[in-house]
């Protein structure tokens, strides 16, 4: 008997967590999900998070809402003037409506890509069908130059990868709109990775890039010279401002000292007039007489004053 009573008590806890097991599933912050009762939807869009559902009568489908790519791989392209070009490009959408994208593919992503790029191929066709050459080369042109001055060096005229066009507006817009109706999808953007030109274009591209690229050059020359020769004139009247008022203050002080030195002098000379005439005499002496052998001076011995202290030694007593 008790045997019996265990053995069904493990039966009901093995029940119990089926049920509990069966009913509650986790949703995560990546997904979203749907419920249905017997293949109908009768719950969308469910976020993250711990739901319940009945067991048997319910089932749930988890979906991936991440950003997703699909890759288009190179392919040609007529332009509006008939010209061919080799465009690389990929897609990127998501899962907008859980629902509409479980009707419309079972939940199966390899559908919804197998359905995305030919949507993808047609846009891109009626797009470049559309857009002159000179167009796509003007923005192949602004597109390259972007990229140079992100990055600092060229990858050549012919291809630019990783490139966001101007050109895929529209082609984006129009997708999306097609793939919520029908798949329930955004799409997000399309990417073109490379765009290949004809090579007869090639090298007309790289000449016109080039061409630009000097007309820059000589911009910036012409700017620098122009700044150049600003920074010198200012240079220059700097250095005459400075150079004349140092001028200006030497003078000044050398005004000064000289007038300083002769109140000096005429102070010194008052207290004794006899000693600066004989000090000045001798000066005249040294100055005449440098003892080179060559001096000659032609004066009256007897009334020349130039000799008087030779003759007298002390002429003011003297006199």
């Amino acid at each position: 008997m008790f045997n019996n009573r265990a053995l069904i008590g493990v039966i009901v806890l093995a029940l119990l967590a089926w049920f509990a097991s069966a009913s509650f599933y986790v949703v995560n912050e990546t997904q979203r999900a749907i419920k249905l009762r017997f293949g109908e939807v009768i719950e969308n869009n469910i976020g993250p998070g711990l739901h319940f559902k009945l067991p048997v009568f319910n089932t749930v489908r988890i979906f991936d809402v991440r950003v997703q790519t699909v890759d288009s791989g190179a392919t040609r392209y007529l332009t509006a003037d008939s010209k061919a070009v080799i465009v690389d490009s990929f897609v990127k959408w998501k899962i907008a409506d859980p629902k509409q994208f479980y009707e419309a593919t079972r939940g199966n992503i390899q559908v919804a890509e197998n359905l995305i790029a030919p949507r993808t191929d047609e846009a891109l066709r009626n797009k470049f069908g559309q857009t002159q050459m000179s167009d796509i080369i003007q923005e192949r042109i602004a597109a390259e130059s972007k990229k140079e001055d992100l990055a600092g060096k060229s990858k050549g005229p012919d291809t630019v990868e990783g490139a966001r066009e101007e050109l895929m507006v529209e082609p984006v817009q129009q997708l999306d709109a097609a793939m919520r109706k029908e798949l329930g999808v955004h799409i997000l953007d399309i990417r073109v990775k490379r765009i290949e030109l004809p090579t007869e274009v090639t090298q007309a591209v790289y000449e016109r890039m080039n061409s630009e690229r000097e007309q820059a050059a000589r911009t910036y020359r012409a700017e620098g010279s122009q700044q150049a020769e600003a920074i010198r004139a200012d240079a220059d009247r700097q250095r005459q401002e400075i150079l004349a008022n140092g001028r200006q203050e030497s003078e000044t002080t050398r005004g000064e000292g000289d007038a300083q030195a002769a109140k000096i002098y005429a102070s010194a000379y008052q207290k004794d007039p006899d000693f600066y005439a004989f000090y000045r005499s001798m000066q005249a002496y040294r100055d005449s007489f440098d003892g080179k052998g060559k001096d000659l001076l032609v004066l009256s011995p007897e009334n020349s004053q130039f000799f008087r202290y030779l003759k007298n030694p002390h002429p003011g007593a003297a006199q």
